[in-house]
């Protein structure tokens, strides 16, 4: 059957411990998605330390799949239910070459894009709004009222031809981000309008949207939590999952 990360996981999980619940995951991603920062969980009777489950599980994970951290929470929790929220970065890499070290890792463009334009469009997705517009054919869910509290556009410091951007919010619905990039990028390159976010916020009609951009250069960056994590493997030195203070 098709391999996916999940089903990999769920494997090594199985491994150790043949009685082990499925694995219910935080966030679902669609073929070709990344993920930095995916949150899931499992229940097992097995007594075995977070570092134990760390360390075995990266023996029966295949090499691009890796667990990075590891902590005990109470049975049956939801890894969804724990989100506060959810950090993507997409990548743009702006070259008329191939670069093969980012083959299927960034969405290519030959054409210019105008950032000033694009962060404007992505100003205008900040805040609790109706995103019904901007989900996938497939998405039926009544309820599309998210908040997004962080959209942005930095061209990389390191390499002029990339371009990062960053969006945080409370909840996203299928192909959300995709189609936030696609129409920010038919924007920049001057196929949309400026103002095509504002509108389909308006109208919540996907058709003054742009295309959905291919998922190769979609991350899950990172999910924070709602409540803190105990009796954690490694106990620090990583941004996945660290739930911030209030401020």
């Amino acid at each position: 059957g098709l391999r996916t990360i999940a089903g990999e996981v769920d494997g090594a999980i199985r491994a150790m411990d043949p009685q082990a619940t499925l694995l219910r995951v935080c966030s679902r991603t669609d073929k070709g998605v990344h993920a930095r920062g995916q949150l899931a969980a499992f229940d097992t009777n097995k007594q075995i330390t977070p570092r134990g489950w760390l360390l075995g599980l990266s023996q029966h994970l295949p090499d691009e799949i890796s667990v990075v951290r590891v902590a005990q929470v109470r049975p049956g929790v939801e890894p969804s239910h724990l989100a506060k929220k959810k950090w993507y970065r997409y990548v743009l890499l702006c070259s008329d070459a191939r670069d093969p070290f980012w083959e299927r890792r960034a969405w290519r463009h030959y054409a210019r894009l105008d950032l000033e334009l694009m962060r404007a469009e992505a100003a205008d997705l900040i805040g609790e709004h109706d995103f019904a517009a901007f989900r996938g054919a497939k998405d039926e869910r009544t309820e599309t009222v998210r908040r997004i509290l962080r959209a942005s556009l930095e061209a990389s410091q390191d390499d002029p031809r990339v371009v990062y951007f960053d969006i945080e919010g409370n909840r996203f619905m299928y192909n959300m981000v995709r189609i936030i990039i696609g129409t920010l990028v038919d924007v920049g390159r001057g196929r949309l309008a400026p103002g095509a976010v504002k509108r389909a916020l308006q109208s919540l009609d996907r058709n003054h949207l742009g295309m959905t951009a291919p998922p190769d250069g979609l991350y899950l960056q990172a999910i924070d939590l709602d409540v803190p994590l105990d009796n954690v493997w490694p106990s620090s030195g990583v941004r996945l999952v660290e739930p911030k203070p209030a401020s």
